[in-house]
């Protein structure tokens, strides 16, 4: 039995993952508003009793998708000294999430969908917020009020600079991320210095 329920969870996972992967491949021809589950059942090659065994909506795909990419893109901590853009090379897991995110093709079309920034915004304040929150409260001393008001506000202009740039690593990108990290940094330092 033990065998069986194994091979039917491989089964399980594979199905799951084609209607993810077909979710991702639909993504980029077309925006998340016009993706249909028989547009995703179509480019999964799976039928529709199928995919609701597996999910509710697209919605749901599209949330365990959200998650599967911000759990990649988690680290372990944040960066606790001068943070300047070769730092950042060498240690990509202390930059934002949505950066970190969005520097996978794989993902990079679904965040620059304009009807889903506020979305993703959202889905990654839910993973991130248990851990971040306390870490600003650590460099900051502030209240937790006080520091999930910065959290927002950082994951917010992270992502609007981030989505400017098209999640695209380059010059300007690189710019762009030293600025905002210095600027945090520095806010971080003179609100601990208080």
């Amino acid at each position: 039995m033990a065998n069986g329920e194994r091979k039917q969870d491989r089964r399980t996972l594979y199905t799951i993952n084609t209607i993810k992967d077909s979710f991702l491949k639909l993504i980029q021809k077309m925006p998340f508003s016009k993706i249909t589950v028989t547009n995703l059942c179509q480019a999964a090659d799976t039928s529709r009793s199928t995919f609701y065994l597996h999910f509710e909506s697209i919605n749901d795909v599209l949330n365990a998708v959200l998650d599967d990419a911000i759990m990649a893109a988690s680290p372990a901590d944040l960066a606790t000294d001068a943070m300047g853009i070769d730092y950042l090379k060498d240690k990509e897991s202390l930059i934002p999430t949505c950066q970190r995110v969005g520097a996978n093709s794989k993902y990079r079309q679904l965040l620059l969908d304009p009807d889903l920034s506020e979305y993703i915004v959202g889905r990654i304040m839910v993973h991130e917020r248990d851990r971040v929150i306390p870490l600003i409260q650590q460099k900051t001393r502030l209240s937790k009020k006080d520091a999930e008001t910065l959290f927002l506000y950082n994951l917010h202009g992270s992502f609007a600079v981030n989505r400017a740039n098209r999640f695209q690593k380059n010059e300007a990108w690189n710019h762009d991320v030293q600025l905002l990290n210095s600027f945090t940094l520095n806010g971080y330092n003179a609100l601990k210095s208080k």
